[in-house]
């Protein structure tokens, strides 16, 4: 699986928050060739999901596009996609994100973040 526990807190942490995904897709699927795109796609978002489903089944929405998943989805163009986040910039945004859709509303539009537009919440396990 690929995923990152890193968390900005005022700009402030470590690149692998805002580069993770897109340095997968950019370094070592794209220039590497050490993964497939639906490899590197599968581990990223499927796995993760299916690896806390049994925990969290709110998961079961999560990591697919179907009819009755949530609509969770970034639109990227694979020939541009990479990251810029370094220790100076951790929060820097990637390259070749066109849309980000969360929960069924737009809040990358264009490769531009959508000011005040928070449509995300959190996932919990049942107690």
């Amino acid at each position: 699986m690929i995923a990152s526990d890193g968390i900005l807190d005022n700009g402030k942490g470590h690149p692998r928050t805002a580069g993770t995904y897109s340095r997968v897709l950019g370094k070592y699927v794209r220039e590497d060739r050490a993964l497939s795109l639906m490899d590197a796609l599968t581990k990223m978002t499927l796995m993760p999901a299916q690896r806390l489903e049994r925990r969290v089944p709110a998961m079961k929405n999560k990591g697919r596009i179907r009819a009755g998943a949530d609509a969770d989805l970034t639109i990227f163009d694979p020939q541009t996609i990479g990251d810029r986040a370094t220790f100076q910039e951790p929060a820097r945004e990637a390259t070749g994100i066109k849309f980000v859709i969360v929960n069924g509303v737009m809040v990358v539009k264009d490769g531009q973040l959508q000011v005040n537009v928070h449509p995300g919440g959190p996932i919990r396990a049942p107690f």
